[in-house]
């Protein structure tokens, strides 16, 4: 224990954590060349004296022939219970879609609001609390999809160029919506904008006090897979709110090893002051 910030080692909060699975074999991209994809994970826990509350799944496997890797950041609020199922089902769920390899995009919509409900109808279960989600499935080492609700994010790199592919959802962005459905955004109480004084998203799984207000709509994008990529991050906002897109891309673009490179991403974060549970996930293409 380190500043009073831990890696997970009690059994609470290691729910949250899946371990990756091997490294894809070399691929061969859209471009023609070979490149071979490895992957690593990283959580931290931040100040508050609750336990970790974010949940993450980092890994390859093979359904219906084709070779997926799954990658996903689920930060928890009021306590991990919903992030931790989604990190049990909502994968599931997507890939149960009858048209998931025909009309991905629509099928991860559709699980994503399935999913929601089937947590809503838990609520007695899993709590009041909620979590934010992003998701990226790459289909063949050729298509990655990437979707999301709340403000953990997805950052792809193209030649050292850093382009965020997920929406931070921002209750301030969403104002008009949230304010069509009865609800209201203030900085009071705290210091930043909130969905009925309570929560910083606009856009997230779970809270059902604050549902009829929220959306679990996801933004969802489509990337192929060129040459030109060299590595995707997914983190929670415990690392982008002391660092931006290109400052994560480029404390890592010259790292070979993707592990100690979201390792380095989440201390780098702590050393710039974040306070916030930290989940990282970085996949190098080389």
């Amino acid at each position: 224990m380190t500043g009073g910030r831990e890696i997970l080692h009690k059994m609470k909060e290691k729910a949250c954590f899946m371990a990756s699975m091997p490294d894809s074999p070399d691929t061969r991209g859209r471009g023609g060349a070979s490149k071979r994809i490895t992957h690593g994970s990283h959580l931290v826990k931040g100040k508050s004296n609750h336990a970790m509350e974010d949940c993450l799944v980092c890994e390859f496997k093979q359904v219906h022939n084709n070779d997926l890797g799954l990658f996903a950041i689920y930060d928890g609020h009021m306590g991990h219970d919903v992030a931790n199922y989604l990190q049990t089902h909502l994968f599931n769920n997507i890939l149960k879609e009858h048209d998931v390899w025909t009309d991905t995009v629509n099928a991860t919509r559709r699980a994503y609001h399935s999913t929601d409900k089937d947590i809503l109808a838990k609520a007695f279960e899993l709590g009041k609390g909620g979590s934010t989600a992003v998701t990226a499935m790459l289909i063949n080492s050729q298509t990655l999809i990437v979707a999301n609700v709340g403000d953990s994010r997805a950052v792809i790199s193209k030649k050292g160029v850093a382009e965020q592919l997920s929406v931070d959802h921002e209750p301030n962005r969403e104002r008009e919506t949230i304010e069509s459905k009865g609800g209201f955004v203030s900085n009071i109480p705290g210091d930043v904008p909130r969905v009925d004084g309570q929560l910083a998203v606009a856009r997230a799984f779970g809270d059902k006090s604050l549902k009829r207000h929220l959306s679990s709509d996801p933004d969802v994008a489509i990337e192929l897979i060129d040459n030109d990529v060299d590595l995707i991050i997914l983190a929670s906002d415990g690392l982008w709110k002391v660092m931006s897109n290109q400052e994560a891309v480029d404390c890592i673009k010259n790292m070979k090893d993707a592990k100690a490179a979201a390792k380095h991403l989440s201390e780098m974060a702590i050393s710039r002051k974040s306070k916030d549970d930290i989940s990282c996930i970085v996949v190098k293409f080389q």
